[in-house]
């Protein structure tokens, strides 16, 4: 089992279905995940779900709600994998997204920050092993300008087990 911190934003329905559309044709972890910003990447060792709970709710005491505006897609490649990816980055939002990720992993969870990639706060929406592929999603994406507004005001702590992630604790920001 693995424990994870994930942000599942709330964003208007129409934006919502936009981003699934085209996430079942492009992104393999569709049918695993809602669209979602992952704060604290899957931590396999050394916590009990309890204890990770408390740290995460610890960290985030205060934090504000974020509101976040997403207006283009970017190529990024997994340094742990062969997968490229296309992810929708916020504009707005976007340093208090990685502030906060900062925090999340600033005291007991540091020693499972990995340093080998800067984090980019993000919504995957395609991956594949082809980069051009994923240059063309990005393409079809941005094409055109579009605004995909939305908040975190709440995190949900996860659990990774069996191919299968399921919430544990909701942890409501500030407003």
């Amino acid at each position: 089992m693995a424990l994870l911190v994930l942000a599942y934003p709330d964003i208007k329905k129409s934006d919502y279905q936009r981003i699934q559309e085209f996430r079942k044709e492009h992104d393999f972890n569709c049918d695993l995940l809602e669209p979602h910003f992952t704060l604290v990447f899957p931590v396999d060792r050394g916590w009990e779900s309890g204890s990770f709970i408390t740290e995460i709710s610890k960290q985030v005491q205060g934090v504000q709600a974020i509101k976040f505006c997403l207006r283009c897609a970017v190529l990024n490649k997994d340094v742990f994998s062969e997968y490229y990816f296309t992810l929708l980055v916020p504009d707005e939002g976007h340093s208090k997204i990685v502030k906060l990720h900062d925090k999340l992993y600033a005291d007991k969870l540091f020693p499972h920050r990995s340093l080998l990639a800067n984090f980019t706060p993000h919504i995957t929406v395609g991956n594949s092993k082809d980069s051009l592929k994923c240059l063309e999603m990005i393409e079809s994406w941005n094409k055109k300008e579009f605004a995909i507004e939305g908040c975190i005001a709440v995190l949900d702590v996860a659990k990774y087990e069996n191919d299968a992630v399921q919430t544990i604790k909701r942890i409501p920001l500030a407003v």
